[in-house]
Formats: C-alpha cells, structure tokens, sequence
C-alpha cells in the first residue's frame, strides 16, 4: 500500500423484503464494490433496524437457513405474551431476535473482492412479518485499484 491514498466510501443500500427471512445481499454488495473501484480495506455494513438484522452464513445449503429461521422462532415465540406490542404479535419477537444476531458486520476486501468463505454469504435477516423496505449502510474504508493508463 505504500503510495496509495485511504479513501471512504459510502452507500445506501435498499433492500425490499418478502417478511420474515433470510434475503443473500452479497451480489449487491460486492457490485458496489466493483462500482466504486474498491482495492484493499474493510467494508464495514450497518442496518438501519431494530427488527432486522445482518449475518454471515452458509449460501449452499437452504436447509441452513430453514433450520436458523425454526431456531429463532422457539427462542421468541409470537405466541408469548409481552409488554410491547403495538404493532402485533410479531413486533416485540423481532426485537428480540435483532438483539441476539447483529446490526452490523465487518468485511475484509482484497483486489476489491470480499473475503468470505467459500460457503458464505451476507444475509439481511428480516424478523418481521410482513414485507419491509429496509436499509444497510455500506462503508468502505481502504485504497482504490489503480485505473490502468491510457
């Protein structure tokens, strides 16, 4: 990196929902990536919600993500009774399940690729049951690749 400037880069990324489960975001954000000419850094990703969420996981097997879904849905049941439910049984269980997965993750980025495994994939969890438009903030901290000469 010797020579190459730090730069940041931002972005709002809108992702429409279909309610409640696992949407794959990496081609969308490896695409902004590209766009921006990202080289080396760390992409950090933050989501805008208090009941949604991000995370890493298996892009290979749905099975993966059914039985996520089938665990979280026995950790905060709808059918419980809670003190917050202004907005339907769906409400206060989505909180909940936002609060035990995360609000934002870190990427390391190589040659303007993310370095996630093999079977990895960044998920936008969403808790709710009914469709959403949600956000994820990106941001790039890092070089640029070099725009070849002309």
């Amino acid at each position: 990196m010797v020579g190459k400037s730090l730069v940041q880069r931002m972005h709002k990324l809108g992702v429409d929902t279909r309610g409640s489960g696992l949407t794959d975001v990496s081609r969308q954000v490896g695409d902004w990536l590209q766009q921006i000419g990202a080289g080396e850094g760390l992409l950090n990703l933050f989501i805008q919600h208090t009941s949604a969420s991000l995370t890493i996981q298996e892009n290979a097997d749905p099975d993966v993500l059914a039985d996520l879904l089938d665990a979280m849905a026995h950790l905060a049941p709808e059918s419980d009774v809670y003190r917050h439910n202004s907005e339907g049984p769906d409400d206060m269980p989505a909180h909940i399940k936002s609060a035990l997965t995360s609000t934002s993750l870190s990427v390391p980025v190589t040659a303007g690729e993310m370095m996630l495994g093999t079977w990895q994939g960044i998920y936008l969890w969403e808790h709710r049951s009914r469709p959403h438009q949600r956000n994820i903030v990106l941001h790039f901290a890092g070089t640029l690749l070099e725009t070849p000469a002309e």
